[in-house]
Parts: C-alpha cells; sequence; structure tokens
C-alpha cells in the first residue's frame, strides 16, 4: 500500500524571468515560503506550474529542483504528463517517475483523451501501471484542463483496488462526490483532498484529510489552522472559511499571474511573467491590485488574530 499523502498540498507557480525563462533562485525561494508558510506536502508541475506551456527537459528540471531543495523535509509529488498520445505519456511520466519524486501523479482527462468512457480509462491506466516503477506511489488529478475529466465512482473504486495511489487531488468541486469518494477510500491508504476554496471547510468536516485549491499559494497557512486547530475556535472559523472563500474568487482575474504579483511583492522573485497569459491582467482586469491589497490586508489580519489565541500553534 502506498504511504498516504494528506494536509495542505500548494499547487506550486512556476517562477519565470523577464526573458520567459525559469527563475532557478525564484523557485527556490518560492519552495521555502511553502514551507516556511504551513505546506504538509508540495505538488510541482501540475496545472498551476503552466506544465502545458513547458518542455518535458523543463518539467523534469522543475521537479529535481524542487526536490533537491525540499530536501525531504514534507513530499513533493509531481505530474508533468501533458500528451494524449499513449507512448508520449509513457516517455513523459518515465522521466517524470526518475526525478525522486514521492509520488507521481496521473491526469484523469489524458487517460480518457476523447472522453469515451471506462473501458478506454481503464485500458489506459492498465497500460501505463505495466510501464511505470512498480514501487513508486502514484496519484490522480481531475486537472480542469483541457477538459475536466472526473472518475465515476466505478473508476475511482477501481483505482482503490489497485492498491497503488496514494491520493486524489478532487475536483469535483461538489461537498457530495467528496464525502462519498472518502467514504469509498475508508481505509485504503488514500486521501481524497479537496481543491475546491468554496467547499473547503465542510470537506475536511466531511473527512476530506487537507486542501490543494491555488489559493494555497497565498495564505497556505490559513487553510492550515483550519483543518488543525479550526474546530476549537468555531465563531473565528466561521469568519476565517468566508473569508477564504471569497478570496479565492479572484482566481477567475487572471490567475497564476495574480499569484505571482503577490509573491512579486512579497520579495519571492522578480517577474510576473507566465506563459499560460498573453496579455497585460492589470489593463484586462480593472483595480485587479486594489483587489490584491484587500486579500494580502485580510490574511495579515486574520494571521494576527490567530496569533493573539491562548496556547501553542500546531
Amino acid at each position: 500500500m502506498a504511504q498516504r499523502i494528506e494536509g495542505i498540498i500548494p499547487v506550486m507557480l512556476t517562477p519565470f524571468t523577464e526573458a520567459g525563462d525559469i527563475d532557478p533562485a525564484g523557485l527556490a525561494r518560492l519552495t521555502e515560503w511553502y514551507i516556511a508558510n504551513g505546506a504538509d506536502a508540495l505538488f510541482a508541475v501540475c496545472q498551476s506550474s503552466e506544465m502545458q506551456f513547458l518542455s518535458l527537459d523543463e518539467r523534469v528540471a522543475l521537479a529535481r529542483s524542487v526536490i533537491a531543495t525540499v530536501n525531504g523535509r514534507v513530499p513533493v509529488v509531481v505530474s508533468g504528463h501533458i500528451s494524449d498520445d499513449l507512448d508520449a505519456q509513457v516517455e513523459e511520466l518515465t522521466a517524470m517517475a526518475a526525478t525522486g519524486c514521492d509520488a507521481l501523479v496521473l491526469v484523469t482527462n489524458h487517460l480518457d483523451p476523447k472522453n469515451e468512457g471506462e473501458v478506454v480509462f481503464r485500458r489506459t491506466l492498465d497500460h501505463l501501471l505495466a510501464r511505470l516503477p512498480a514501487d513508486l506511489p502514484l496519484g490522480l488529478y481531475e486537472c480542469p484542463a483541457p477538459y475536466r475529466r472526473l472518475l465515476s465512482d466505478s473508476e475511482f473504486r477501481y483505482c482503490l483496488e489497485v492498491g497503488r495511489f496514494t491520493l486524489l487531488k478532487d475536483v469535483s468541486c461538489d461537498l457530495p462526490t467528496v464525502t462519498r469518494r472518502v467514504a469509498m477510500a475508508q481505509g485504503s491508504g488514500l486521501a481524497v483532498i479537496n481543491a475546491n476554496a468554496a467547499i473547503a471547510r465542510d470537506a475536511m468536516r466531511a473527512g476530506s484529510p487537507g486542501f490543494t485549491g491555488v489559493f494555497t499559494n497565498i495564505h497556505p497557512d490559513l487553510y492550515r489552522w483550519m483543518r488543525l486547530e479550526g474546530a476549537d475556535h468555531p465563531a473565528l472559523c466561521d469568519e476565517l472559511a468566508t473569508f477564504l472563500v471569497l478570496a479565492a474568487v479572484t482566481e477567475g482575474l487572471g490567475y497564476p499571474a495574480l499569484a505571482k504579483i503577490v509573491h512579486q511583492r512579497l520579495g519571492t522573485f522578480d517577474s510576473i511573467r507566465c506563459r499560460v497569459i498573453d496579455y497585460d491582467v492589470r489593463e484586462r482586469f480593472w483595480a485587479l491590485d486594489a483587489v490584491l491589497d484587500k486579500v494580502m490586508v485580510g490574511t495579515d489580519q486574520f494571521r494576527a488574530r490567530i496569533a493573539a489565541l491562548p496556547g501553542p500553534r500546531r
């Protein structure tokens, strides 16, 4: 059975230089920032990392760099297969498996590229499983791009029976689905980790052991507090949960560039350059900086209120 990976799992950004290359120094600082701010694991090379716009060599280098910086302090999981062609997927996944990651994450829409159904899904999955290292833990990711391919219950059950999967990044954005999957996975060693901020607190209450949404790039520590200590301070947790939902709504204002603006302000890295965005986010989304001002002020206010609570922080 694969080792369970759970908790607050940021979906990592990729810092670029103004010239468009990966910024290794910025990536190292960003990795340290996640760990310092409560990350229990890291999801490197994912959609937030702009993996669809990275070459395979860049995806491998990105994973290796994060793993080297982390140096065993938290688990690092990686994806990085962006092709629909099966031979290309084997090449991509084999290369990512060799990075030293703690788990290799399979993207569900590439297991059934034309959305043909469970027969194709199982056939593709079986083909890949036969060609990947048998001792490497695996994950599943219902990545929204190029289309959101949710697992059926029977497909999810099949993956549980395989016994090699350690986590699912759940992108159903539906509390009953999360709750049902948590119950199905009970005792299996697979952690169902919700990725939707709107249901984050309720999903945790339903047994989802963590969070892996995009605003783990802004305030992972607040999600961690909500998970570990929120039940002891219900009134404050109610306020925080509402703030986290409203803050996450800004994802539509040019993510991941907006998250890079925050990290530029923090001094994590210098450029907000993205490959996935080819427009000026400030020009398209009026008052974006003012919105981020409020998100950052609110984040600091909740951090201060939490710090003032009696008792040790976990």
